[in-house]
């Protein structure tokens, strides 16, 4: 299969140490043995961090998110140097660059793009752009719920959900730089309009990457 594995920066800095770059590493390697693997990265609270540092600095939210981005290059290359030669040793700055970089045969790792796309929103436009078989999104919790389970204890868990039923959960909702959220609306109109069979984990455990590819039931499948 073609695969797009979306990790967020909240799962690989939750330590702020190597150790999940390296768990993911060895398993990203293995997968890729048999599958053509793109990786998308996001930032986690470093990001959140400098975005914050912005604000405080008077800039607008095109600053913002062009700090985040560049934050989310620098994990992208974190994950490089734990792929080694599995993986193409370059960050692309576009989905152009992502494409040609396959024929490598070898794991593409990238972070964010431009301002107002998360790095979810460019997972699944990689998705769409190199026509994946299936869409991965490994977040620091279970998968999706009706709301932020970090917040809420009474957030209930959603195992399956229609696509148009995520647009519409969607609609409204805050999109500035560094705002959490599983998908903003633009992930979830990519997904809507192409079709990508897409799934939402939680990411802390390395092996439900594992567990997904094998087609085991793991958290929340959008259909």
């Amino acid at each position: 299969m073609k695969i797009v594995i979306a990790i967020g920066g909240s799962v690989l800095l939750k330590e702020e140490n190597a150790r999940m770059f390296k768990a993911y590493g060895e398993i990203l390697k293995d997968i890729s043995l048999k599958h053509q693997i793109f990786v998308v990265v996001g930032g986690g609270r470093p990001a959140r961090k400098y975005i914050k540092i912005v604000r405080e600095l008077g800039c607008g939210e095109a600053q913002s998110d062009a700090i985040g981005i560049e934050v989310t290059r620098i994990n992208a290359q974190l994950l490089l140097s734990a792929l080694g030669d599995y993986a193409y040793q370059s960050v692309p700055n576009d989905f152009k660059k992502a494409l040609a970089f396959q024929e490598s045969g070898k794991i593409i790792v990238m972070g964010g793009t431009e301002p107002s796309h998360s790095t979810d929103a460019v997972s699944t436009i990689l998705a769409e752009y190199v026509n994946a078989d299936l869409l991965i999104n490994l977040t620091s919790v279970d998968g999706l719920y009706n709301k932020d389970p970090t917040k809420f204890d009474d957030a209930k868990f959603i195992s399956e959900i229609p696509v148009q039923d995520l647009v519409k959960y969607l609609d409204g909702k805050d999109v500035k730089a560094g705002t959490y959220e599983f998908f903003d609306m633009t992930a979830a109109q990519m997904i809507e309009r192409s079709n990508i069979p897409t799934i939402i984990a939680n990411g802390d455990d390395p092996n439900n990457l594992i567990k997904i590819i094998n087609g085991e039931k793991v958290g929340t499948k959008i259909v």
